[in-house]
């Protein structure tokens, strides 16, 4: 079983409870994070635009970012977690996919792409082709928003629930590689519009 194999059985082995540290407080405090973060992303993305929620696992910000106006697709590598994302809101799509073949699944291009506490659990080689398959779901000029965290001190964590982080340089080359253009923001994760690979 290879890394990404590795954090997709257990991610869909989590406990619902503990899938966020806002369930932890109580379940009002984990759908006001969501919330909040949806209106955030509103800030950035184009009004009604077509949005993957990568990683979206129950809904927490699909569900949320879908009442805000935007034709969501909840995406998640777990049946499990989007059979819970369709309890909460059963009009929303849902495509079940592991990140590397989203176009493929989406079968047509999309405007964003929405992907928050995911890259954090991968390898840097998964992480790396996880975000090649993000990108090669968005239309050029399309909006990425990753969860993709620098740091002075980048370390590759050892387990699905450890945290990788990255040096800006090592950021830059895939971003070269796949089509992605940093964009200045005010949100908490990195910005990046969908260029041409190479650019």
């Amino acid at each position: 079983m290879n890394d990404l194999e590795r954090v997709i059985e257990a991610w869909d082995q989590a406990d619902p409870a503990a899938i966020h540290p806002s369930r932890g407080v109580s379940e009002a405090a984990y759908r006001e994070s969501g919330q909040a973060q949806a209106e955030l992303l509103a800030t950035i993305l184009p009004a009604g635009c077509r949005v993957v929620d990568f990683g979206c696992g129950d809904g927490r910000v699909a569900v949320p970012l879908r009442a805000l106006g935007y034709d969501v697709v909840g995406a998640d590598s777990s049946d499990k977690m989007l059979t819970r994302l369709r309890k909460s809101d059963a009009k929303i799509e849902t495509v079940q996919s592991n990140g590397i073949d989203l176009a493929g699944e989406l079968g047509r291009k999309v405007d964003a792409v929405v992907c928050l506490a995911v890259l954090i659990h991968h390898s840097y080689a998964s992480a790396t082709e996880i975000i090649a398959g993000l990108r090669a779901a968005v239309r050029v000029n399309g909006l990425l928003v990753l969860d993709w965290p620098v740091s002075d001190d980048p370390v590759e964590g050892s387990t699905w629930i450890s945290v990788t982080t990255w040096t800006r340089a090592l950021q830059d080359d895939v971003c070269r590689q796949v089509g992605l253009k940093r964009v200045d923001s005010d949100l908490p994760w990195p910005v990046f519009r969908a260029v041409k690979a190479g650019g």
